[in-house]
């Protein structure tokens, strides 16, 4: 899935750079709408990890978000959101960020419900699924160690 906004002036500073917190405002809207259709049911917001930030969002600039699941566990999934600027000026657009969000699905009493799992057709599909898993793994681990503390 993927979707448009025209970043404006209330996006960013005096200076015209995007926020990074309007930024993952738009990239978390479009990733609960990717788990919503996927799961069928509602659900919410688990984990950010690893917001990166490669290059500036500036007012004017179209910010293109590009969003998929990658994996399914049980009751919940993990979303890849792909963040891009395109200038309208230019037309030049640029890769400005990438982050991996996990969401959990719940049923009408706002428990964890279990989700559809994932057909894996192509190549790509399954890299990242596989990519998605190691990091599972590493957030189970991570999870494990603040636990113990």
């Amino acid at each position: 899935m993927s979707t448009a906004r025209l970043m404006m002036p209330m996006d960013a500073n005096v200076l015209g750079n995007v926020f990074g917190g309007a930024i993952m405002r738009y990239m978390d809207e479009i990733a609960a709408v990717v788990a919503w259709r996927h799961a069928g049911s509602n659900c919410v917001t688990a984990s950010i990890d690893r917001m990166n930030f490669y290059a500036p969002v500036y007012v004017g600039n179209v910010l293109i978000l590009r969003a998929s699941v990658n994996y399914v566990g049980t009751t919940s999934m993990e979303i890849g959101v792909r963040i891009e600027a395109h200038d309208a000026r230019t037309g030049k657009e640029t890769h400005t960020g990438s982050c991996y969000l996990t969401y959990v699905a719940l049923d009408k009493s706002g428990r964890p419900t279990p989700i559809p799992k994932l057909i894996l057709t192509t190549q790509d599909e399954k890299k990242r699924f596989n990519d998605a898993l190691a990091r599972r793994k590493l957030r189970e681990a991570e999870l494990a160690v603040l636990r113990a503390d």
